[in-house]
């Protein structure tokens, strides 16, 4: 934690020698030279400790810009979630962390990084002995196809701490999921996108448990 103006002029005090010349006395001019300096040592104190916080891409604010620089953003994939700062630092975590991957919980986590909450779904192509009568006819181009099922809408709400004043409240848009996810992909896939698909699961799974609980649970409580 960074000194303050008083703890710097009280240690300027003591490295001064004894005597009359010097007084120590509170409304002296010497103390107010004094407490002009300890008041730039303890702004530089404050500054270092600054220093701190902006080395880390999780908290940098003021040294964001000179963060993407190094990471080379922004990108072609620079959407409307990028004009935030949380935006912003969110594209440059996915970037400085990026591993690479080809398995769903890569790409969860990439989209996860960007701000998005999606889940992923594979076709399985049709296979005698293995599909039932009624399954997808999934074969051909739909062996290397694979879809991203996102909110119908991602929000970035301000945070304070987290945001910028002047920044709107609520940022949206999903033009960012989309070129990043093309940019990671194998290039042998296909990448559908299905946005409101996680609204229609969560609806789903509602239902299903709404339905379970009338047929099977309230009629145990009635008996």
């Amino acid at each position: 934690m960074p000194r303050t103006a008083a703890e710097y002029r009280e240690q300027l005090k003591a490295l001064l020698p004894p005597g009359i010349a010097f007084p120590r006395e509170p409304g002296t001019r010497l103390e107010d030279l004094l407490d002009g300096m300890a008041q730039e040592l303890a702004r530089i104190d404050a500054r270092g400790e600054r220093l701190i916080i902006e080395a880390n891409p999780l908290s940098t604010s003021e040294l964001l810009a000179d963060w993407e620089r190094v990471a080379g953003l922004p990108d072609n994939c620079a959407g409307t979630l990028e004009t935030t700062l949380q935006g912003r630092r969110n594209t440059l975590i996915s970037k400085l962390t990026a591993t690479g991957g080809q398995n769903p919980a890569y790409f969860i986590e990439v989209a996860r990084a960007l701000g998005y909450e999606v889940t992923i779904s594979e076709f399985r192509p049709f296979r005698a002995g293995l599909s039932q009568a009624g399954d997808p006819l999934t074969s051909g181009d739909w062996v290397h196809t694979w879809r991203i099922n996102a909110h119908e809408t991602t929000v970035i709400a301000f945070r304070a701490g987290l945001s910028a004043a002047g920044e709107p409240l609520r940022t949206w848009g999903n033009d960012t999921l989309e070129c990043k996810i093309d940019q990671l992909k194998p290039a042998h896939t296909i990448v559908l996108y299905g946005y409101g698909a996680i609204e229609i699961q969560q609806a789903y799974l509602l239902s299903d448990r709404l339905w379970h609980y009338a047929n099977f649970i309230l009629p145990e409580d009635i008996g």
